[in-house]
């Protein structure tokens, strides 16, 4: 089964260093990276900025889409106000389709803020505990996954919750 997660760093450009990690885990066969995203936004940006990073060109389009839809709706729809009213419900929609929530993207939408950044990853099959060896010392916070209680308190415990 394929998982979603979210992860906040109290840092802009550590999402960009936890990726960085990622990419060699799944360079060494830990995990399999389906695609991800990143959300970077620096003190005194107005908005984030977000960047998708492909895991497979020919399925990049379609991921592409995907992220654009998240992201957007979490980002850069809220700024448009009343006059997308319509839009932003439509939005909700599609999200819900695919397993998010207005209560998630409420959610993320509150913890990514000036000064932090994000990483979304769609993973499926990794070896949790080397993976979390990895990831010791990074300071983060799972903000959102589609695992069960049990899968995501084995997950924090991998990860060495900090």
């Amino acid at each position: 089964m394929a998982t979603f997660t979210v992860w906040k760093f109290d840092d802009p450009e550590a999402a960009r260093r936890a990726d960085a990690i990622l990419e060699s885990a799944a360079s060494d066969g830990l995990i399999t990276v389906v695609d991800r995203a990143l959300v970077s936004w620096p003190k005194g940006a107005t908005r984030p900025t977000t960047q998708h990073r492909e895991a497979d060109v020919q399925r990049g389009a379609a991921w592409g889409a995907f992220w654009g839809l998240l992201l957007g709706a979490l980002f850069f729809v809220p700024v448009l106000g009343v006059a997308a009213g319509g839009g932003v419900g439509a939005l909700t929609g599609a999200m819900a389709q695919v397993g998010i929530t207005k209560e998630q993207m409420d959610t993320l939408r509150w913890q990514i803020r000036e000064g932090t950044s994000a990483l979304f990853v769609l993973s499926d099959g990794a070896d949790l505990e080397a993976v979390g060896q990895r990831f010791r010392g990074v300071g983060w916070v799972l903000i959102d996954t589609n695992l069960t209680d049990v899968e995501k308190a084995r997950l924090l415990d991998a990860f060495g919750n900090d």
